[in-house]
């Protein structure tokens, strides 16, 4: 997370932590009581607070979870701790929550893409595709929050989504996929078995469908969905990292020698922990952004109007709400850290996963040497 923070100028750090539970296997009062005696623990312990370590959502979590977190905290310390909402991220909006936290993640996997292959010739001219998402063929293993929002975001900018695959099922069909008429199908009925508009239909070993010829795969589901034994068989011109450690080091040795371009988790999937950042940001300041300013914006923008003729009482004219904000800012980190990175593994001729550990790990060595021996 340190790395991840680091190479895309984002000042967080940290680590992964969890329970090894299946949610889904429990009731709502049993995974309630579960997360806050996990909170509990953390908080005896004096290893969670927004000055200490701030968690974020991840798998098997959603906002209910990490409201439960949240209040935990705010029980035990909200009376001393003004700034206890900022604990954690990804809660309800109405409690503390950022919007755009739960498609952030997908959207900053849409944003790194978007970014090489609109402005980065040489990534794009690499791997033997035309500029631009029109057409493009995508391949998602994992529809959950990753999964789904990248779809949903890559479909609406003219890419055709061909194959979805999922834990207990998969779906193909060449002509494209609308992720929203397969999200909520696979909501309803819990998997795409008997889906009408899919070509074809794997219930018995649904990741052999990761196999199917795409432009792009992208694995946003568990770590090591791609290793020695599948990266020979996978026909893609490029694999996009939505999940954290989705591909072995085997694997990427294999794809590598075939041309195949890896987009790392370590930059791609940065979006969520960004927006997570935000989130935090808005706990600290007990504001939402663009509330001091969305009024103001307004009437700048009708004054310009007025002054160059036209009606300014333009019904159209709005300032920046918070998803705004968000999306804004996230766009500018995801474009600013794919491009700087990028140039960084052209110029050195690095792969991309090593050219961005090499430059997150300089980030962090320049600030120790920068910083001096602490007395």
């Amino acid at each position: 997370m340190t790395f991840k923070l680091a190479v895309a100028d984002v000042p967080f750090g940290g680590a992964k932590g969890g329970i090894k539970i299946d949610p889904r296997q429990l009731s709502k009062a049993e995974l309630e009581r579960v997360t806050r005696r996990y909170t509990m623990e953390l908080i005896k312990k004096g290893f969670i607070g927004p000055a200490v370590d701030c968690l974020g959502p991840d798998m098997g979590t959603n906002e209910q979870v990490m409201t439960w977190i949240k209040d935990t905290y705010q029980q035990m310390r909200g009376e001393t701790d003004i700034n206890a909402e900022g604990c954690c991220t990804g809660k309800y909006i109405s409690q503390g929550g950022i919007a755009g936290r739960t498609e952030s993640t997908g959207l900053g996997v849409y944003y790194g893409l978007r970014e090489l292959m609109n402005n980065q010739s040489t990534f794009y001219e690499k791997i033997g595709l035309p500029k631009g998402f029109k057409d493009r063929t995508f391949n998602l293993q994992g529809f959950g929050n990753v999964g789904y929002w990248a779809a949903k975001f890559f479909h609406g900018d003219g890419a055709k989504i061909t194959t979805i695959v999922e834990y207990n099922s998969a779906i193909h069909n060449p002509a494209g996929i609308n992720p929203d008429d397969a999200k909520k199908w696979f909501t309803e009925h819990g998997s795409f078995a008997g889906y009408p508009n899919a070509k074809e239909i794997e219930l018995k070993n649904p990741l052999s469908f990761m196999e199917k010829e795409c432009d792009f795969l992208v694995p946003a589901a568990t770590e090591k969905s791609i290793h020695k034994g599948n990266a020979d068989r996978l026909k893609c011109k490029a694999i996009v990292e939505g999940a954290n450690g989705p591909t072995t080091y085997a694997a990427e040795e294999l794809l590598t020698k075939k041309g195949v371009v890896i987009c790392p988790d370590l930059l791609m999937n940065g979006g969520g922990v960004t927006v997570s950042y935000f989130e935090w940001l808005k706990n600290l300041d007990h504001v939402s952004p663009g509330k001091l300013s969305k009024k103001y914006d307004e009437r700048s923008q009708k004054k310009l109007l007025e002054m160059m003729g036209f009606k300014g009482n333009d019904s159209s004219v709005k300032g920046a709400d918070e998803i705004d904000i968000v999306y804004s800012g996230l766009e500018e980190i995801m474009t600013s850290a794919v491009k700087e990175n990028w140039h960084f593994a052209h110029s050195k001729n690095l792969i991309f996963r090593d050219a961005c550990l090499s430059n997150a790990i300089n980030k962090v060595y320049q600030c120790y040497k920068e910083c001096g021996i602490t007395i």
